[in-house]
């Protein structure tokens, strides 16, 4: 394959039917979205949203890009920034893994942090203040943009459908922004209303009602409900201790050769929970947004 643009590489990852004790003779075939060039899924909204956004208006080759993130968007839209040479400024929590944070910053993202306990709130905030002091800024704001979901509606999920071999039974994925599951479930439910949609958040989000606090586990979890999830049917919210989800981290690293990251841990934890109430021999999707190389500072084995 010859390419020009390394955002040629993003979109069209493998899918794995993984090899392991399933319950009920259920099969559990996950995304593998490491492969995007950036790392992660993020890299599919990045390549969307600005394309988009270039289309409307919206940015021109002047625009200063400023998002609030916790790392995989920030990464994934400096890549893709890069393509439309515009400055990116990037507004993370501080004590988010430094991999991410060098990542950004090794694609010419500049840095501004904002005290932790004040989680993605707090980013927001800071990215809205810096909004009006620099000129012509464009801030995406996944959080509230609607071309989160359209993204994995238009990319993600006729891929995994092209790819699947028989019907699915139970869509499993995890939730930060929102996006990617809202946008594929309602795919999935398009083609087949009987589709189960199951989000996976870990202890510490408030979806399931429970208390905020913090949790190890990255990339999804949620300090208020993303509002993609208004017109979105969810089937059932499961949750996952942080415990659980390192535990199969480290069981698919020594028994299928897989570098996942915490949030993908939570949604095979989940996945093989909800293969236990299904019926047998069920065709089960997930998503494995990242890899663990960049929580290694954060012994994500151990």
């Amino acid at each position: 394959m010859l390419i020009k643009q390394v955002t040629q590489l993003i979109g069209d990852t493998p899918l794995i039917d993984l090899q392991m004790e399933i319950p009920n003779q259920s099969h559990i075939y996950a995304k593998l979205e490491m492969y995007n060039p950036g790392g992660s899924i993020k890299d599919r909204l990045g390549k969307y949203l600005f394309q988009k956004a270039w289309e409307e208006g919206k940015i021109n080759n002047q625009t200063t890009i400023i998002e609030p993130t916790a790392g995989n968007t920030g990464i994934g839209f400096a890549l893709v920034a890069q393509t439309y040479q515009l400055p990116t400024i990037l507004v993370v929590p501080e004590k988010f893994s430094f991999e991410k944070q060098e990542l950004m910053k090794a694609l010419g993202a500049k840095i501004v942090h904002t005290p932790s306990e004040e989680g993605i709130k707090g980013a927001i905030k800071k990215a809205r203040e810096l909004e009006k002091t620099v000129e012509n800024s464009f801030v995406p704001l996944q959080f509230e943009n609607k071309a989160n979901p359209e993204t994995y509606h238009h990319t993600l999920a006729p891929e995994i459908s092209a790819d699947l071999p028989g019907s699915i039974t139970a869509f499993v994925a995890g939730a930060g922004s929102g996006g990617s599951f809202a946008g594929s479930a309602q795919y999935f439910k398009e083609q087949d209303p009987n589709v189960k949609a199951i989000v996976v958040e870990p202890e510490g989000s408030i979806l399931n009602g429970g208390p905020a606090h913090s949790h190890k586990t990255e990339g999804i979890g949620v300090e208020f409900t993303p509002p993609f999830f208004k017109d979105t049917m969810m089937d059932e919210i499961v949750t996952i201790s942080d415990e659980d989800a390192f535990f199969q981290v480290n069981k698919v690293a020594k028994e299928q050769g897989l570098f996942i990251g915490s949030s993908s841990g939570a949604a095979l934890a989940a996945s093989l929970q909800v293969a236990e109430k299904l019926p047998p021999k069920s065709n089960i999707v997930t998503i494995f947004p990242d890899s663990s190389e960049r929580y290694l500072s954060q012994h994500i084995y151990q």
